[in-house]
């Protein structure tokens, strides 16, 4: 079994998230949380509890017979926020053997059948994933000993002063004995308190360094990253569901309408439907089904979700453009834009870094 955590409003990807939870927003136009359940089926996981809070509705809507393939989904659907550990006890309630869990916004393609095997070699009560970084002051750092024992516990170090760069992955496995640690029904942190204090007590906590793929999904930039990764076949190939190469690095889903003027430079993904107007330039970007693109316009190290809008003349350069929303002629959006569900970038506007939100959706009252 294995808990995944998809409770979190996702606030640092909105205006997206207001529509979407996080981990349904598509990479390379497959829900990000099916990716992570074919990782786990990958390892022989057949039963996955999904622990939320916000938009629950909408997980029961993707998965409406309560399965992905050979994965039974069940939902363990919190009044109000746990946090890490309350939501590791609330959804692995009545756990009688070893299980898994693993954050509901990380792109990985970690070996959890090695995790496993340390686990169990070390007769321990949690073993923890760890993954090297350059700048660990903004991650929970995890100092181990030579036999992979976890020393202490360092939360968002100061700059230059952590023991050590690796940091927790955000996937671990868990005895059933690890839920006592946890109070029922209260805010706890698995990461600020349940693991500290285990490690305290004298818990046999361990860690495994792995220098596995592995990539936070939940900012804008790093969302539009894995776009790229994924293109590029970190994650093996095809990228896509159905997806087929028609040149190289060009992946098209289903059926297309693109010009024969337009230039395509890879890697590109283009979704079911999309249509591609005369003299448009797409690089290193994706598009989801139902996209059009008219004419003259550019879309470069982006990402179109289903069904954007892209007027003529218009200029898209690293942002993303939620489902439904429009651009209309003229605009030109850069530096990370985000434009939520729905939402219409009027023509001729410039906009950087910005964020557009969704109709109907006031941020000051969030």
């Amino acid at each position: 079994m294995a808990v995944v955590l998809v409770g979190g409003e996702g606030t640092r990807l909105r205006p997206l998230t207001y529509t979407t939870p996080k981990p349904l927003l598509p990479i390379c136009n497959r829900p990000f949380l099916e990716r992570q359940l074919l990782w786990l089926a990958s390892s022989g996981v057949d039963e996955v509890v999904l622990s939320m809070g916000y938009l629950p509705d909408a997980f029961k809507q993707r998965f409406p017979d309560d399965r992905f393939g050979e994965i039974q989904i069940r939902y363990a659907v919190e009044d109000e926020p746990l946090g890490t550990g309350g939501a590791i006890r609330f959804a692995a309630e009545g756990a009688t053997g070893t299980f898994l869990v693993c954050n509901g916004d990380v792109l990985t393609d970690l070996d959890i059948r090695e995790l496993l095997k340390v686990h169990e070699a070390a007769a321990a009560e949690a073993t923890i994933a760890l993954t090297q970084v350059e700048d660990p002051s903004a991650f929970g750092v995890v100092p181990t000993a030579e036999d992979g024992r976890v020393l202490a516990f360092v939360v968002k170090p100061p700059p230059g002063l952590a023991p050590t760069d690796w940091i927790n992955a955000g996937t671990y496995v868990l005895e059933p004995s690890m839920l006592e640690r946890i109070p029922t029904g209260v805010t706890a942190s698995v990461e600020r308190e349940t693991f500290p204090r285990t490690l305290e007590s004298g818990g046999a906590l361990y860690a495994v360094q792995s220098d596995a793929f592995w990539l936070d999904i939940g900012v804008p930039r790093q969302f539009l990253d894995a776009q790229e990764f994924v293109l590029d076949g970190v994650l093996g190939f095809p990228p896509a569901p159905g997806a087929r190469e028609q040149g190289e690095g060009i992946w098209v889903q289903g059926d297309v309408d693109v010009d024969p003027t337009a230039r395509l430079a890879p890697p590109v993904l283009l979704g079911d439907g999309s249509v591609i107007g005369a003299d448009v330039a797409v690089k290193r970007s994706v598009l989801g089904p139902g996209c059009r693109v008219r004419e003259a316009a550019s879309v470069v190290g982006s990402v179109l979700l289903d069904g954007a809008q892209v007027g003529a003349r218009s200029a898209i350069t690293d942002s993303i453009v939620g489902s439904g929303a429009e651009v209309q002629a003229g605009a030109s959006i850069g530096e990370v834009t985000v434009v939520g569900a729905g939402a219409v970038v009027e023509a001729g506007t410039a906009m950087l870094g910005a964020r557009v939100l969704p109709p109907g959706v006031d941020e000051a009252a969030t």
